[in-house]
Parts: structure tokens; C-alpha cells; sequence
């Protein structure tokens, strides 16, 4: 299931051909965010744009290298990569999910855009939930997959082995993905570690804040998932006019997440007919 020397997996030769036009249209550029460099690529064209934002310990490829061929027809995309993460730089202090949140909407506002719809998946899904609360005036549509926000959502005993996680457990793609665009052994223990502690450290979002949020919401989860469905219908229920789904699988696999792709599988299609159904209304 894993190719360890590719970080793409593609189910039909249309889909490479896709991503192969993408690539020849794709814009890649730092921004000077809150005293960091940070990384993105800039997809297609079109009026509002669509953020994408990755999971803990990963790159704009390990999380939606399957997915952002597939959403070519929407018009821009733009992936981006968190404080420490690929090529992003680092900064003297921990990577919270509230800062996350802040370097991103800085960047929207950076590129002079006014409305966004934001796609977070994992942490980059709690993130988007993050913006929504704390940057409404800039979210258009937000899309959650794998989105937590109290520590009960997540599945027994998660928190137990995060406190013993460590490099030589991190799944090898994402180690292999992170040095091929970064070659720093260094800044790959720096981007484990921090990541380690924003979920150590992750605090409850209350009740209220999730009812704060505005923008039309989708949910995504999966029923094998590392945050159960349990969590994410009690979210769904909070933000008014939220949509579920509940999708087969484990975490990541409805995106083509490159630990846990399904070579030929046509979820990730599935996964972005819904997507752009949902941001099209």
C-alpha cells in the first residue's frame, strides 16, 4: 500500500496527466508571515480561492498530492506548509494551533484576498476550525476532514502514546517526504517535536467558540478514524446548517494521504466530487 520511493500514487494515467498540466501552471513562492518564510503553491485561477492545509508532520504532497489533481476543475488552489514543516521556516517559538491559524489568515491577507474557502485536513482540520473563529471575516466555506476539537475526540489511549512517541516511529514517507524538499535532519526533529507538543499541549476549544463559527462548514470523517464519528456529528450539530459525512476508511484515506493511499482506490474522487459539490452552492 505505501511506495516509499514516490510521494504520489495515482489511480488512472488521467490523473498523472492532470497533475502534469497542474505542475506546468503551478506558482511556488515564500511570503513574509509573523517572522517566518512561509512556503506555497498557487494552483489554477478563479475568484475565491481554496486554502489547503496539511496534517501534523507533513508536506503539501504527503497530504494532498492525490487530492489537488482532482480538484483542478474548482479554479485556485493554494497549498501551504505550517510553521517548521517542508519548506517552511521555523520559528524561536512552540507551533500552537492558534498561531497556525494566524500565519495562515496573515498569508490570505497577504496575498490580498478577501474571502477564502479553507480545506484542513488532521490538524491542519482543527487549524481551519481555529481560523473560522478567530478570522471569520476572511472564510468563506470551510471544509474539516479528521477535525478535533476537544481531546476527547480523539480515540482511546491517543494521548497516552503521544508521550512516547518519537522520530524513529514518525511513518517513514513522511520522514522521506520532508527530506526531499528540505535535506535538514535537524529541522525534521525540530518539525517531530514541535508537532508532538501542539498535542500534548492542545487545549479544548469550548462549545461556544465552535457555535461562533459562521461560514457554511463540512465535515469529513472517517469510520475508522483516528477522531471518531461520535466527535465530529456532535461539531456538526454545533454550527449551524453544518453538513456530515461519514466516509469508509481510516484516517486519511478519503484524501489519498500517502500513508494510507489505496492504490487504484477511487475514494479520493469520491471525496472531491463532495468537496466541490459543497463549495459550488
Amino acid at each position: 500500500m505505501l511506495v516509499e520511493s514516490l510521494l504520489f500514487i495515482w489511480s488512472t494515467p488521467a490523473n498523472a496527466q492532470q497533475y502534469n498540466d497542474m505542475e506546468t501552471h503551478k506558482i511556488a513562492a515564500y511570503a513574509p508571515i509573523n517572522g517566518i518564510k512561509m512556503f506555497y503553491e498557487v494552483y489554477g485561477d478563479g475568484e475565491i480561492p481554496l486554502i489547503l492545509i496539511h496534517g501534523g508532520g507533513s508536506t503539501i504532497e504527503t497530504s494532498f498530492g492525490n487530492l489537488i489533481p482532482l480538484l483542478a476543475d474548482y479554479g485556485k488552489i493554494i497549498a501551504v506548509e505550517l510553521q517548521a514543516h517542508g519548506r517552511t521556516s521555523d520559528r524561536d517559538a512552540p507551533e500552537t494551533f492558534e498561531q497556525d491559524a494566524d500565519d495562515v489568515a496573515a498569508l490570505i491577507k497577504y496575498l490580498k484576498i478577501e474571502k477564502a474557502n479553507i480545506l484542513g485536513f488532521s490538524n491542519g482540520g482543527t487549524t481551519t476550525l481555529r481560523i473560522a473563529i478567530r478570522h471569520p471575516e476572511i472564510v468563506n466555506k470551510i471544509v474539516a476532514i479528521s477535525a478535533a476539537y476537544k481531546r476527547d475526540g480523539l480515540i482511546s489511549g491517543f494521548f497516552e502514546e503521544m508521550q512516547h512517541a518519537s522520530l524513529d516511529n514518525m511513518p517513514e514517507p513522511l520522514k522521506k517526504a520532508y527530506l526531499k524538499v528540505n535535506p535538514n535532519q535537524n529541522g525534521l526533529k525540530t518539525m517531530f517535536e514541535k508537532d508532538k507538543n501542539r498535542m500534548i499541549n492542545f487545549k479544548d476549544y469550548s462549545n461556544e467558540s465552535i457555535k461562533s463559527i459562521k461560514a457554511k462548514t463540512l465535515f469529513i470523517v472517517a469510520n475508522k478514524d483516528v477522531i471518531t464519528v461520535e466527535h465530529t456529528v456532535k461539531m456538526s450539530q454545533l454550527i449551524p446548517n453544518a453538513q456530515l459525512t461519514v466516509l469508509p476508511g481510516i484516517h486519511g484515506s478519503c484524501i489519498g494521504e500517502v500513508c494510507t493511499a489505496v492504490k487504484g482506490s477511487k475514494m479520493p474522487e469520491a471525496t472531491s466530487i463532495l468537496i466541490k459539490e459543497f463549495l459550488k452552492e
